[in-house]
C-alpha cells in the first residue's frame, strides 16, 4: 500500500514534456523571478502611508484614495487570467515583456498623475502589468523542474507573494517621509523598467508556444478546471491559507494604533515580524518536502494557520488583545502560510501539466480575489481587531476543508486505494 503522507497525487509526480525537454541553461534565475513576482506584489500595499498626503496633494477623500490600493487587488485577479493563457500561445518571455511594459508605463502615468482618476486607472493597469511576473513565475518553475524541486523553488515566490504587502508599508513609510509621496510611486516605475531589460535580455524561454490564442480551447481549459474539484479545492485553499493573511496587514494600522494606542511607527515593525514567520515556515519546506511528502506537509501547515486563525478570535473576544498575544497568533498562521502556499500551488497547477499556464493564471485569479475580499471583510464594523481575527479563523476553516476536499479528488482520480487512506 501506498503510503499516502510521502506521495503526491499522480498527476504531479511525473516531470511533464518541458520539463524533461528543458536543458539546464533553459532555466531560468531564480533571482529574476522574485523581482518579477516582487514588483506586483511590493506595489499592493506600499502606496498606504503616502494616501493620506496623496489625497491631500490632488484634493481627493479618504474613499477616493483607498480605491487606489483596492483597484490595485482587482487589477492583479483579473490579470491572472489574461497571461496565463496569452503564455501558453505566444511563451512565457513575450507575455512576460508585455505585462512589464505595460507594468512600466503606468507607473510613469502614476507617477505623474495630476488626478485621483489619472492615479485610480493607472494603479489598475500597473497591478494588471505587474501580475504578468507573479503568474508567469510559478509557471515557467513549473515547466522546468520535477514536483519536489518545484514545491522548494516555489516556496520562495510564495515568500515573496506574502511579504511583499507586509514590508511594503514599511518601504513606504520610508520613502515618503524622506522624498516624498510621489517617490513611491516612480520606485516601482524604475522596477518595471529594470524588470523589463531583465526579461528582454536575461530570461529564457521555458515552453514552447501554440502559435495563437485559440478561444474555444481557452474556453473549454478554464471549463475543464472550473470542473475539477480537485484543482478548485486547492486553489480555494491556497488562497484561504496565503492572501487571507493580507486582512490583517490593512487592519493592522487600526488595530494597533487605535486599539492598543500604538505609535503609528510601531506597525511596519509589527509587520516586519511577519516575514521572519513566513521565511521559516519556507525555510521548513525546502528542508522536509523529500522527507515529509506534499501531501502530509500540507495538511499540517494548514492545521497550524487554522490553529492560529482559533487562537486570534478567543485571544480578541476573551479581551486578551495586546500586540505579544496577537502577533503570536498570526505568526502562528503566517508559519503555516509558509508551508502550505507551495505544496498546495505545485498540486494545483500540476492537475492537467498540458495548461500549466491557464492553470497557474486561475490560481492566481483565485488567489488575489480571495486576499481583496478578506481586506473587504476585514475593514466592516467597529472593532479592527474582532474583524480581522473573524476572517482569519473563518479563512483558515474553508481551506482546511477545500484542500481535503482536493486531496480526495485528486487521490481518488490517481489511486482510490491512497485516498482511502488519508481520508
Amino acid at each position: 500500500m501506498t503510503d499516502p503522507a510521502t506521495s503526491a497525487p499522480k498527476s504531479t509526480s511525473e516531470s511533464t514534456p518541458a520539463t524533461q525537454a528543458t536543458s539546464a541553461s533553459a532555466v531560468p534565475a531564480l533571482w529574476m523571478l522574485v523581482l518579477i513576482t516582487l514588483a506586483g506584489t511590493l506595489a499592493m500595499h506600499i502606496f498606504v502611508p503616502a494616501l493620506p498626503i496623496a489625497g491631500e496633494s490632488l484634493h481627493a477623500d479618504n474613499a477616493e484614495m483607498q480605491l487606489t490600493i483596492s483597484l490595485y487587488i482587482l487589477g492583479l485577479a483579473i490579470g491572472q487570467l489574461f497571461y496565463g493563457p496569452l503564455s501558453d500561445a505566444l511563451g512565457r518571455r513575450p507575455a512576460l515583456m508585455l505585462g512589464m511594459a505595460i507594468y512600466s508605463v503606468a507607473g510613469v502615468v502614476a507617477w505623474q498623475a495630476q488626478s485621483v482618476e489619472m492615479l485610480i486607472t493607472a494603479r489598475f493597469f500597473q497591478a494588471f502589468g505587474g501580475c504578468a511576473g507573479l503568474a508567469l513565475g510559478r509557471a515557467m518553475i513549473r515547466d522546468t523542474a520535477a514536483p519536489d524541486r518545484a514545491v522548494q523553488r516555489l516556496a520562495v515566490l510564495n515568500l515573496v507573494v506574502a511579504i511583499g504587502p507586509a514590508m511594503a508599508p514599511l518601504i513606504g513609510t520610508l520613502l515618503t517621509a524622506t522624498l516624498g509621496w510621489r517617490t513611491v510611486l516612480l520606485t516601482l516605475c524604475l522596477m518595471g523598467v529594470g524588470n523589463l531589460l531583465f526579461v528582454w535580455r536575461l530570461m529564457p524561454e521555458t515552453a514552447q508556444a501554440t502559435g495563437r490564442v485559440n478561444v474555444p480551447r481557452l474556453a473549454h481549459e478554464y471549463g475543464t478546471l472550473v470542473r475539477s474539484p480537485a484543482f478548485i479545492g486547492y486553489a480555494i485553499g491556497g488562497g484561504c491559507v496565503t492572501t487571507a493573511m493580507f486582512a490583517f496587514v490593512a487592519s493592522a494600522p487600526f488595530i494597533f494604533v487605535e486599539q492598543l494606542g500604538k505609535p503609528v511607527s510601531h506597525v511596519a515593525f509589527y509587520l516586519s515580524a511577519l516575514i521572519l514567520s513566513i521565511s521559516l515556515g519556507n525555510l521548513v519546506t525546502n528542508r522536509t518536502i523529500h522527507r515529509i511528502g506534499m501531501v502530509r506537509l500540507m495538511l499540517s501547515a494548514s492545521l497550524l494557520s487554522l490553529t492560529g486563525g482559533i487562537s486570534m478570535l478567543v485571544i480578541v473576544l476573551c479581551g486578551w488583545a495586546s500586540v505579544v498575544t496577537l502577533e503570536a497568533s498570526v505568526l502562528l498562521f503566517t508559519f503555516g502560510v509558509g508551508m502550505t502556499g507551495p505544496t498546495a500551488l505545485t498540486l494545483a497547477v500540476g492537475i492537467n501539466p498540458k495548461v500549466v499556464g491557464s492553470a497557474a493564471g486561475l490560481y492566481g485569479f483565485a488567489q488575489m480575489a480571495i486576499g481583496a475580499i478578506c481586506t473587504a471583510l476585514a475593514g466592516l464594523g467597529d472593532n479592527p481587531a474582532l474583524a480581522t481575527a473573524i476572517v482569519l479563523a473563518t479563512a483558515a476553516v474553508i481551506g482546511q476543508i477545500a484542500l481535503r476536499t482536493a486531496l480526495h479528488f485528486d487521490l481518488k482520480g490517481s489511486d482510490c486505494q491512497t485516498a482511502s487512506s488519508v481520508r
